[in-house]
Protein backbone atom coordinates (compact mmCIF):
# COMPACT_ATOMS: atom_id res chain seq x y z
CA UNK A 1 0.00 0.00 0.00
CA UNK A 2 1.43 3.44 -0.90
CA UNK A 3 2.39 5.65 2.02
CA UNK A 4 0.06 8.44 3.13
CA UNK A 5 2.52 11.01 1.76
CA UNK A 6 2.50 9.35 -1.67
CA UNK A 7 -1.30 9.04 -1.67
CA UNK A 8 -1.74 12.72 -0.79
CA UNK A 9 0.79 13.87 -3.39
CA UNK A 10 -0.69 11.60 -6.05
CA UNK A 11 -4.27 12.64 -5.29
CA UNK A 12 -3.34 16.30 -5.63
CA UNK A 13 -1.55 15.58 -8.91
CA UNK A 14 -4.54 13.58 -10.17
CA UNK A 15 -7.00 16.36 -9.33
CA UNK A 16 -4.82 18.99 -11.01
CA UNK A 17 -4.46 16.82 -14.11
CA UNK A 18 -8.18 16.00 -14.23
CA UNK A 19 -9.05 19.68 -14.01
CA UNK A 20 -6.65 20.48 -16.83
CA UNK A 21 -8.09 20.42 -20.35
CA UNK A 22 -7.75 17.18 -22.27
CA UNK A 23 -9.69 14.88 -24.63
CA UNK A 24 -12.00 13.71 -21.82
CA UNK A 25 -12.77 17.22 -20.63
CA UNK A 26 -13.39 18.32 -24.20
CA UNK A 27 -15.79 15.43 -24.72
CA UNK A 28 -17.73 16.26 -21.53
CA UNK A 29 -17.75 19.92 -22.51
CA UNK A 30 -19.15 19.09 -25.94
CA UNK A 31 -21.91 16.94 -24.46
CA UNK A 32 -22.83 19.59 -21.90
CA UNK A 33 -22.99 22.29 -24.55
CA UNK A 34 -25.17 20.10 -26.79
CA UNK A 35 -27.51 18.72 -24.10
CA UNK A 36 -26.99 20.66 -20.91
CA UNK A 37 -25.58 19.61 -17.55
CA UNK A 38 -27.38 16.24 -17.56
CA UNK A 39 -25.75 15.21 -20.84
CA UNK A 40 -22.32 16.23 -19.56
CA UNK A 41 -22.74 14.37 -16.26
CA UNK A 42 -23.83 11.17 -18.03
CA UNK A 43 -20.80 11.47 -20.30
CA UNK A 44 -18.58 11.83 -17.23
CA UNK A 45 -20.03 8.65 -15.73
CA UNK A 46 -19.43 6.72 -18.93
CA UNK A 47 -15.85 7.95 -19.15
CA UNK A 48 -15.27 6.80 -15.56
CA UNK A 49 -16.42 3.27 -16.40
CA UNK A 50 -14.15 3.23 -19.44
CA UNK A 51 -11.30 4.52 -17.32
CA UNK A 52 -11.65 1.59 -14.92
CA UNK A 53 -11.13 -0.78 -17.83
CA UNK A 54 -7.80 0.92 -18.52
CA UNK A 55 -6.91 0.76 -14.83
CA UNK A 56 -7.40 -3.02 -14.72
CA UNK A 57 -5.45 -3.52 -17.95
CA UNK A 58 -2.62 -1.30 -16.72
CA UNK A 59 -2.42 -3.08 -13.36
CA UNK A 60 -2.26 -6.52 -15.00
CA UNK A 61 0.30 -5.43 -17.58
CA UNK A 62 2.65 -3.46 -15.36
CA UNK A 63 2.47 -6.02 -12.56
CA UNK A 64 3.51 -8.76 -14.98
CA UNK A 65 6.39 -6.63 -16.29
CA UNK A 66 7.63 -5.86 -12.77
CA UNK A 67 7.40 -9.51 -11.71
CA UNK A 68 9.42 -10.83 -14.66
CA UNK A 69 11.76 -7.91 -15.29
CA UNK A 70 12.25 -5.06 -12.79
CA UNK A 71 14.79 -3.53 -15.19
CA UNK A 72 12.20 -3.38 -17.97
CA UNK A 73 9.77 -1.87 -15.47
CA UNK A 74 12.31 0.89 -14.75
CA UNK A 75 12.63 1.45 -18.51
CA UNK A 76 8.85 1.76 -18.73
CA UNK A 77 8.96 4.40 -15.98
CA UNK A 78 11.57 6.41 -17.89
CA UNK A 79 9.65 6.14 -21.16
CA UNK A 80 6.54 7.20 -19.26
CA UNK A 81 8.28 10.32 -18.00
CA UNK A 82 9.41 11.11 -21.55
CA UNK A 83 5.83 10.63 -22.74
CA UNK A 84 4.58 13.14 -20.17
CA UNK A 85 7.13 15.63 -21.50
CA UNK A 86 5.97 14.88 -25.04
CA UNK A 87 2.33 15.50 -24.07
CA UNK A 88 3.34 18.78 -22.49
CA UNK A 89 5.01 19.91 -25.72
CA UNK A 90 2.01 18.79 -27.78
CA UNK A 91 -0.34 20.89 -25.64
CA UNK A 92 1.74 23.95 -26.47
CA UNK A 93 1.58 23.10 -30.17
CA UNK A 94 -2.16 22.37 -30.25
CA UNK A 95 -4.25 24.59 -32.49
CA UNK A 96 -7.65 25.38 -31.05
CA UNK A 97 -9.24 26.59 -34.27
CA UNK A 98 -10.96 23.22 -34.67
CA UNK A 99 -12.10 23.01 -31.05
CA UNK A 100 -15.10 25.30 -31.43
CA UNK A 101 -16.08 23.47 -34.61
CA UNK A 102 -15.99 20.11 -32.83
CA UNK A 103 -18.08 21.44 -29.96
CA UNK A 104 -20.68 22.85 -32.31
CA UNK A 105 -20.92 19.67 -34.42
CA UNK A 106 -21.95 17.36 -31.56
CA UNK A 107 -25.37 15.85 -32.19
CA UNK A 108 -28.10 15.43 -29.59
CA UNK A 109 -28.47 11.82 -28.38
CA UNK A 110 -30.36 9.93 -25.70
CA UNK A 111 -28.71 9.76 -22.28
CA UNK A 112 -28.25 5.98 -22.56
CA UNK A 113 -26.59 6.43 -25.93
CA UNK A 114 -24.29 9.04 -24.45
CA UNK A 115 -23.36 6.69 -21.59
CA UNK A 116 -22.57 3.79 -23.92
CA UNK A 117 -20.69 6.02 -26.34
CA UNK A 118 -18.65 7.54 -23.50
CA UNK A 119 -17.51 4.11 -22.33
CA UNK A 120 -16.48 3.16 -25.86
CA UNK A 121 -14.72 6.49 -26.39
CA UNK A 122 -12.62 6.00 -23.26
CA UNK A 123 -11.92 2.29 -23.68
CA UNK A 124 -10.77 2.74 -27.29
CA UNK A 125 -8.66 5.81 -26.53
CA UNK A 126 -5.00 4.70 -26.71
CA UNK A 127 -3.91 7.99 -25.13
CA UNK A 128 -5.70 7.04 -21.91
CA UNK A 129 -3.85 3.72 -21.78
CA UNK A 130 -0.52 5.43 -22.43
CA UNK A 131 -1.25 8.05 -19.79
CA UNK A 132 -1.92 5.42 -17.13
CA UNK A 133 1.21 3.49 -18.11
CA UNK A 134 3.24 6.71 -17.96
CA UNK A 135 1.85 8.11 -14.71
CA UNK A 136 1.11 5.25 -12.31
CA UNK A 137 4.58 3.66 -12.12
CA UNK A 138 6.12 6.98 -11.07
CA UNK A 139 4.42 6.76 -7.67
CA UNK A 140 4.98 3.06 -6.97
CA UNK A 141 7.59 1.96 -4.43
CA UNK A 142 8.20 -1.84 -4.44
CA UNK A 143 9.21 -1.71 -0.77
CA UNK A 144 5.72 -0.40 0.12
CA UNK A 145 3.96 -3.65 -0.73
CA UNK A 146 2.61 -5.56 -3.75
CA UNK A 147 3.07 -3.50 -6.91
CA UNK A 148 -0.30 -4.61 -8.29
CA UNK A 149 -2.10 -3.35 -5.19
CA UNK A 150 -0.36 0.02 -5.35
CA UNK A 151 -1.12 0.41 -9.06
CA UNK A 152 -4.77 -0.45 -8.49
CA UNK A 153 -5.15 2.06 -5.66
CA UNK A 154 -3.50 4.81 -7.71
CA UNK A 155 -5.56 4.00 -10.79
CA UNK A 156 -8.83 4.11 -8.84
CA UNK A 157 -7.79 7.47 -7.35
CA UNK A 158 -7.32 8.88 -10.86
CA UNK A 159 -10.72 7.59 -11.96
CA UNK A 160 -12.65 8.69 -8.87
CA UNK A 161 -11.02 12.14 -8.77
CA UNK A 162 -11.93 12.62 -12.43
CA UNK A 163 -15.67 12.29 -11.75
CA UNK A 164 -16.19 15.53 -9.74
CA UNK A 165 -13.76 17.34 -12.04
CA UNK A 166 -15.69 16.28 -15.15
CA UNK A 167 -19.01 17.13 -13.49
CA UNK A 168 -17.64 20.60 -12.74
CA UNK A 169 -16.70 20.92 -16.40
CA UNK A 170 -20.20 19.80 -17.41
CA UNK A 171 -21.95 22.31 -15.15
CA UNK A 172 -19.67 25.18 -16.12
CA UNK A 173 -19.85 24.39 -19.83
CA UNK A 174 -23.62 24.23 -19.91
CA UNK A 175 -23.82 27.63 -18.21
CA UNK A 176 -21.27 29.47 -20.32
CA UNK A 177 -21.44 27.49 -23.58
CA UNK A 178 -21.89 30.52 -25.83
CA UNK A 179 -18.94 32.27 -24.18
CA UNK A 180 -16.71 29.21 -24.58
CA UNK A 181 -17.52 28.93 -28.27
CA UNK A 182 -16.73 32.58 -28.89
CA UNK A 183 -13.53 32.85 -26.83
CA UNK A 184 -11.00 30.40 -28.22
CA UNK A 185 -8.25 32.22 -26.35
CA UNK A 186 -9.58 30.70 -23.12
CA UNK A 187 -8.94 27.24 -24.57
CA UNK A 188 -5.42 28.30 -25.56
CA UNK A 189 -4.63 29.43 -22.03
CA UNK A 190 -6.00 26.20 -20.52
CA UNK A 191 -3.99 24.06 -22.92
CA UNK A 192 -0.80 25.98 -22.15
CA UNK A 193 -1.35 25.39 -18.43
CA UNK A 194 -1.89 21.67 -19.03
CA UNK A 195 1.23 21.48 -21.16
CA UNK A 196 3.31 23.20 -18.51
CA UNK A 197 2.08 20.82 -15.80
CA UNK A 198 2.78 17.70 -17.86
CA UNK A 199 6.17 18.94 -19.08
CA UNK A 200 7.19 19.92 -15.55
CA UNK A 201 6.11 16.59 -14.08
CA UNK A 202 7.92 14.55 -16.72
CA UNK A 203 11.01 16.74 -16.56
CA UNK A 204 11.20 16.45 -12.78
CA UNK A 205 10.93 12.65 -12.90
CA UNK A 206 13.71 12.39 -15.51
CA UNK A 207 15.98 14.78 -13.58
CA UNK A 208 15.35 12.91 -10.34
CA UNK A 209 16.22 9.58 -11.97
CA UNK A 210 19.45 11.04 -13.37
CA UNK A 211 20.48 12.37 -9.96
CA UNK A 212 19.60 9.05 -8.32
CA UNK A 213 21.63 7.14 -10.92
CA UNK A 214 24.70 9.33 -10.30
CA UNK A 215 24.49 8.77 -6.54
CA UNK A 216 24.27 4.98 -6.80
Amino acid sequence: MPSNEVLIAFTIAAIVMNLSPGPSNLYVMARAIAQGTKGGVVAAMGLAVGSLVHVVATVLGLSAIFKHSPILYSAVKLLGALYLVYLGVKYWQTKTSSTATKLEEVRVKSLMSIFRESIIVEVTNPKTALFFIALLPQFVAPESGPVSQQLLVLGVIVTLSAIPCDILVAVASSKVSSWLLKHEQAQVIQERISGTILFGMGGYIIADDIVHAKNT
